[in-house]
């Protein structure tokens, strides 16, 4: 049903389906970009995490890691991630599969400035054998993203 919600939140905007099937797992980012022929940083990796009185999303490179202290810095907490039971609960996507469309319930989506270094990037599409190519630009467009540097500067 997450692949679903996902090709519905294109195709109810009146866009292309976007979804592709892979032939083995995209669980991580490794495995994505082995499976499509890309490199990793080009995976775009949607993190889930708790704050006080919310959830979020942050969207960023594959080869991103998240930064405690800017994370702090920028949302006055610390991190906590989400635990793997709690994924799909708040998201509807399975660990592997999340992405910031076709969720079930409304979520601040925040995209890392690591996303930059790419045009396109491919994030999951709500299963781990589901991804999408979107623009940079686009993933902004329609998720309303609100960009951040929470993520530790990577040379690529």
């Amino acid at each position: 049903m997450s692949v679903e919600s996902v090709r519905r939140h294109f195709t109810d905007r009146g866009l292309e389906d976007p979804v592709i099937e892979l032939t083995e797992s995209g669980a991580t980012v490794a495995l994505a970009a082995q499976a499509i022929g890309v490199q990793p940083g080009e995976i775009a990796k949607t993190l889930s995490f708790k704050l006080k009185d919310r959830y979020i999303l942050i969207v960023a490179s594959g080869v991103g890691k998240i930064d405690n202290k800017k994370y702090k810095s920028f949302f006055g907490e610390k991190a906590r991630m989400l635990d793997f039971e709690e994924v799909e609960q708040v998201t509807g996507h399975p660990v592997g599969g999340v992405c910031p469309f076709g969720l079930i319930q409304e979520l601040e989506i925040y995209l890392d400035t690591s996303l930059k270094a790419y045009k396109e990037v491919y994030p999951a599409a709500g299963s781990k054998l589901n991804i999408m190519k979107i623009s940079v630009d686009k993933m902004q467009e329609l998720t309303n993203g609100i960009w951040v540097d929470v993520c530790q500067d990577v040379q690529l």
